[in-house]
C-alpha cells in the first residue's frame, strides 16, 4: 500500500529543516500520521443488533442496569437497543464491541 501521508511527512520535515515549512505545519502532519496509525491498530467497530446485545449481556451475566453503567447510558436505552427500537452508535458501540472481545474485566 502506498502511504502518501508518510511521504508528505518526510517531505515536510525536510522542508522544515531549510525553513520552507513551518513547525506548525509539520506538527499538524505528524498528528495526522499518528491518527492514521491509531486507526490501523484499532479493531473495526461492528454493528450490534438487539439480539446480539442481549446475548452479550447474558454471556457475562449482566443485568440491563449493569450494562447501562458500562456504556454510560440509561436502562431505557439498553432496553430499546435489545428490542430493536434504537441502535447503539459512536462510543457506546465501541464499548459494546470491546466488552464482546475482552469481557467486563477490560473496564476494571
Amino acid at each position: 500500500m502506498v502511504d502518501h501521508l508518510k511521504d508528505l511527512q518526510e517531505i515536510a520535515h525536510d522542508f522544515h529543516e531549510v525553513g520552507g515549512v513551518s513547525a506548525e505545519t509539520v506538527h499538524y502532519i505528524d498528528a495526522r500520521v499518528r491518527l492514521q496509525e491509531l486507526r490501523q491498530r484499532l479493531p473495526a467497530v461492528q454493528d450490534m443488533p438487539g439480539q446480539a446485545i442481549r446475548q452479550l449481556r447474558e454471556r457475562f451475566d449482566l443485568s440491563q442496569a449493569m450494562l447501562a453503567e458500562y456504556v454510560n447510558m440509561s436502562v431505557v436505552t439498553i432496553s430499546k437497543w435489545e428490542r430493536g427500537e434504537k441502535k447503539p452508535n459512536g462510543a457506546a458501540l465501541r464499548v459494546l464491541n470491546t466488552l464482546a472481545r475482552k469481557g467486563p474485566d477490560a473496564f476494571a
